[in-house]
Formats: C-alpha cells, structure tokens, sequence
C-alpha cells in the first residue's frame, strides 16, 4: 500500500508504503505524487518505507515506466530525496545506485521520519 503523508512541510510530498505494491497504487498515488513534484519546478520527496514485501508482478512494469519517466525524464526537477527505511536491503541498494539519483539523497532509519522531512526542505 502507498499512501501521502499529510503533515510534510510546504514544498515537500511524503509517501508512505508497506507491504506489496500494486500497479494501482502506482498509478493513483505514486506517480500522481511525483508528477506533482516536477510540475513544481522542484521535487522533495520524503519517501517512508515500511515493512516493504516487493511489488506484485503487474507492478514491475509501472515501477520501471515510473522510474524512467520520473528520474531519467525530468531530472532537473529532483532536489531531495528521503528515503526512510530499517530494511536494510533497500537502503544498501539505494547506496549503492545514487549516484544515479538526481538531486541529493539521504537515508534515514524509521524513527528519524521528522529528520528527513526537515532535511528534504534543504
């Protein structure tokens, strides 16, 4: 599931996801969120992931369409990127890709969820 996080400061877009992620929830929640972002001129996005379980196969797809569209296509608009997360897993692999990332990134652990939202304002 994904869903906004709604006390972020102004200028920023939080989500939140857990368990598997559907091809729905990207397209009503996700990429509605970005699209927000690069409109804006500037992307700071806080995005909290907990007790994360993959994606569903009909999701892969949309995960790459979106990846491409928002991060290749519309680079410049990316400023901050906060990810929050204890899966270890995915913050060695967000390591480990971002140089790819544009704009900056930070990882935070769960409970410094008020931490990234203040670092994600930059």
């Amino acid at each position: 599931m994904i869903e906004r996080i709604d006390d972020m400061p102004a200028g920023t877009i939080g989500l939140r996801a857990s368990g598997k992620l559907s091809r729905a929830e990207y397209r009503e929640v996700l990429e509605p969120a970005l699209r927000e972002g690069i409109d804006s001129g500037e992307l700071r996005l806080v995005f909290a992931l907990t007790d994360f379980h993959g994606l569903e196969p009909a999701a892969v797809p949309e995960d790459i369409k979106t990846g491409l569209s928002a991060w290749l296509g519309h680079h410049t608009a990316w400023k901050r990127f906060a990810l929050v997360t204890d899966a270890d897993w995915v913050a060695k692999a967000m390591q480990m890709f971002s140089w790819m990332t544009p704009g900056e990134v930070m990882i935070f652990e769960l409970d410094k969820l008020d931490d990234a939202k203040a670092w994600v304002v930059g």
